[in-house]
């Protein structure tokens, strides 16, 4: 059985430096200290000093290992510490923040008075003290227990190049061929539990869906969209453009279910799918951000729908997006 992981103390950093100092191995150090080899080597990596006004100065010495290490602990406790980050913090997550978006706004708030690491809202999340709070659930994607970091999957192979925003064909870009559409998910304050509302509109027509949903892994969200968007001819669902949060991260599925290809916009670059922006700040008036979204029926939320279909815009020379959508529809069906 794996032993529990625990801190080295100031003893046994000193019997450390001074085995190093004797040319010992990382075993041999581990042996004596009953300690696993990757802790010595991690304690080594992570508390060897650089000077760089004196090379020569370089080493393992433990009182400076003891005291980077004690900064990288008071580091943590940060949210721990200080009761308005970690209020503002909190606040943040349960409005639908993610960790990267809470600790990015507040590097470029003039007046924040303190700063923090995404790293660090993580591990408070996962912490006891998180736990108890049930943060996890305000998590784009929650687990029970966070993967260790080297094992997490980077953006870059869950949002691979070729499906770059800049990739997409121009016929999409210009808005000239129907069937391309920007999804989106719009988090509320009150909802219970992960209820969201997923918002999709077609580029070329601005037709709106809404779709409310009860979960916002990715997977059951994919196939929301699935049941939504199948019944619709395959040139009507072309590809979806998404943002990279992590409830899009099953986006391979679309192509499996429907065939529907995913497009995703640059790092918090919500602009470049500027019409489902727009279209979230529509829905906003009639769906505001307190709104206890599971006492809604889908009626209403068709109702909604409707209301925006059947509103004119000046974009499509004052028709409406229903109007527009069932032309394109026609058309569809007569070539």
């Amino acid at each position: 059985m794996r032993r529990p992981y625990r801190k080295l103390n100031l003893d046994e950093r000193r019997i450390l430096a001074t085995m190093l100092q004797a040319k010992a191995t990382k075993t041999k150090i581990a042996e004596t200290l009953g300690r696993d080899r990757s802790t010595i080597h991690r304690e080594i990596k992570r508390n060897w000093w650089h000077d760089e006004d004196v090379p020569q100065a370089d080493g393992y010495w433990h009182v400076t290992a003891q005291t980077l290490a004690d900064r990288r602990h008071l580091k943590r406790r940060k949210l721990e510490r200080h009761d308005d980050l970690r209020r503002e913090v909190i606040a943040k997550l349960k409005t639908g923040w993610s960790p990267e978006q809470i600790a990015g706004r507040l590097r470029i708030e003039p007046r924040a008075p303190h700063r923090i690491c995404h790293e660090t809202i993580y591990q408070y999340v996962y912490s006891e003290s998180g736990q108890s709070q049930e943060l996890g659930r305000y998590l784009p994607e929650r687990q029970k227990k966070r993967k260790p970091r080297y094992a997490r999957k980077t953006r870059d192979r869950v949002f691979p190049l070729e499906t770059s925003i800049h990739n997409r064909p121009d016929e999409i870009n210009d808005r000239s061929q129907f069937g391309n559409w920007e999804g989106d998910l719009m988090i509320f304050e009150r909802a219970q539990g992960n209820a969201n509302v997923a918002t999709l509109i077609e580029r070329k027509t601005r037709y709106t869906v809404l779709l409310k949903n009860n979960d916002r892994k990715s997977r059951p969200l994919m196939n929301k969209l699935i049941d939504e968007m199948s019944p619709l001819p395959a040139d009507a669902r072309r590809s979806i453009t998404f943002d990279r949060g992590f409830e899009f991260t099953s986006w391979r599925e679309l192509h499996k279910g429907m065939g529907t290809k995913a497009w995703f916009c640059d790092p918090q670059a919500p602009w470049q799918k500027g019409s489902v922006e727009n279209m979230n700040k529509r829905v906003r008036r009639y769906l505001p951000r307190d709104t206890a979204l599971l006492s809604l029926t889908n009626r209403y939320m068709k109702s909604i729908c409707d209301r925006l279909n059947a509103t004119p815009r000046k974009c499509l020379g004052y028709r409406t997006p229903t109007e527009a959508f069932r032309d394109e529809l026609v058309q569809l069906e007569q070539s």
